[in-house]
């Protein structure tokens, strides 16, 4: 009987199964799909680096960086190249910078909002005057879109915040959780009053005379290399098949896996919450009504490789940002090359587009032909590319990356409290408390210590 039994391999089962091996437990993993990861998938074409998935981590969650340094990959990591940081916005048809100092949807410095085309007279004077808002009292939780329109205005909602959570979390910020998804500019709302203020506020503070660190790292290599080395790591036994149901018994849970049934004394459910609903109902109904309920968008990323010789010149800054108002199909495009050194030759530009989200999973469902033609054709109008592709490669990702409605703190502690009380059951994943991977590693360790000293 394995001491442990993790169903899914994503990177919140895989960081799971290495902390348990760290601390001399080794762990099975249930996994029903072909290969490890999840959503981390690195390919290799024509000499450029691709990520199917995700392409880095924030440097600002420490837990992704300790677990590379653990795994001997220091010296693989690379930062975000800054210093060619320009992200656009597709307004009135044409392509406008985001403006200088912009922290997410909050304006840090005047000039560059005064100057900027992207917001209208009327939202530049409510920015401004937000500078004197006053601290007042917000009871409970609230949209995205009800926060920033108290703030800054509708316009502030529809090509700042709409775009750029778009881009992160595939949702709608008229349904996302301020609390869960901004929680440290509501702490600074209720603080300050003024984000502007509140923001400007925790920068003094924080100052250093050090060189900051670049806003997103990854590996040389690509993060399926993190991937690698974790399970190499991590040395789990790996079952390849689904988790079909969970029972109780006297030396803690069994699991039927293809039928056949195999116990275990602690069980870490790191699968998409809308497969562990299911799963834990048996245990605990109302726990499984509360996984089952928090929603999921479907993805789609587009990674298209053009001859550098036939761009008059390089794309200019990471890429460009497709508001809803202004939305056909793609929702965002980055720039590889410049987004990341290493990960495209001088003689390739590779355009990584992005699809899908809450609004639009059907694009999943339509073939690689009709993608591409319809990618090509939104890369010509919005970015002027006429060039002809060397490649297409489309991956889908369904129903993959939970969504934090209005109310998520709140389910959140209820789902603790109910798996707290059934001694051996933990989670791990994106669905709880962060959806990067930082946030996926901290929960698969958090999870292994949680077993060790259950153990002890």
């Amino acid at each position: 009987m394995p001491g442990s039994l993790i169903v899914g391999g994503g990177i919140s089962g895989l960081s799971t199964a290495y902390y348990l091996r760290k601390g001399g437990a080794p762990a099975t993993i249930v996994e029903s799909r072909p290969r490890l990861g999840g959503v981390i998938q690195t390919d290799r074409v024509e000499g450029c680096t691709l990520e199917a998935g995700p392409d880095s981590f924030l440097s600002a969650k420490p837990a992704a960086l300790d677990l590379i340094r653990e795994l001997g990959l220091a010296d693989e990591v690379i930062g975000s190249n800054d210093h060619l940081r320009v992200t656009f916005v597709r307004k009135s048809g044409r392509l406008v910078p985001l403006p200088d100092g912009l922290m997410m949807m909050v304006p840090t410095r005047i000039l560059p909002l005064l100057a900027t085309p992207l917001l209208s007279l009327g939202t530049k004077v409510r920015m401004g005057l937000e500078l004197l808002r006053a601290p007042q009292p917000h009871p409970g939780d609230e949209s995205v879109a009800d926060f920033v329109r108290e703030h800054y205005g509708q316009e502030a909602v529809d090509y700042l915040a709409e775009p750029l959570l778009s881009g992160i979390y595939g949702g709608d910020p008229t349904q996302l959780s301020v609390a869960a998804v901004l929680p440290r500019f509501v702490e600074l709302s209720r603080q300050y009053g003024s984000l502007t203020r509140g923001v400007l506020a925790a920068r003094a503070k924080s100052r250093s005379n050090g060189q900051p660190a670049p806003l997103f790292r990854t590996l040389k290599a690509g993060l399926g290399q993190l991937v690698d080395a974790v399970g190499a790591a991590a040395q789990p036994e790996v079952i390849r098949a689904r988790a079909e149901a969970i029972e109780r018994v006297p030396a803690g849970f069994r699991v039927r896996i293809a039928g056949d049934w195999l116990e275990c004394r602690a069980l870490v459910l790191a699968c998409e919450a809308h497969n562990a609903g299911p799963l834990a109902t048996a245990l605990d109904p109302r726990l499984g009504e509360l996984l089952a309920g928090i929603p999921y968008s479907s993805s789609m990323t587009v990674a298209v490789g053009f001859d550098a010789a036939d761009f008059p010149a390089p794309p200019e800054g990471f890429g460009f940002l497709v508001p809803r108002k202004e939305r056909r199909r793609m929702v965002a495009c980055t720039w590889v090359g410049t987004k990341f050194s290493y990960r495209v030759p001088p003689d390739k530009i590779v355009a990584r587009c992005f699809l899908g989200g809450m609004e639009d999973a059907g694009v999943l469902a339509e073939s690689d032909d009709a993608v591409a033609a319809e990618v090509q054709q939104e890369l010509r109008d919005i970015a002027g590319v006429t060039a002809r592709p060397r490649f297409i490669r489309i991956s889908r990702w369904p129903r993959s990356m939970a969504q934090y409605t209005v109310g998520h703190p709140d389910r959140v502690a209820e789902i603790e409290a109910r798996a707290a009380a059934i001694p051996g059951l933990y989670f791990a994943g994106n669905a709880y408390q962060g959806i990067g991977i930082p946030d996926c590693i901290r929960m698969g360790k958090t999870a292994a210590e949680k077993i060790h000293a259950q153990t002890v």
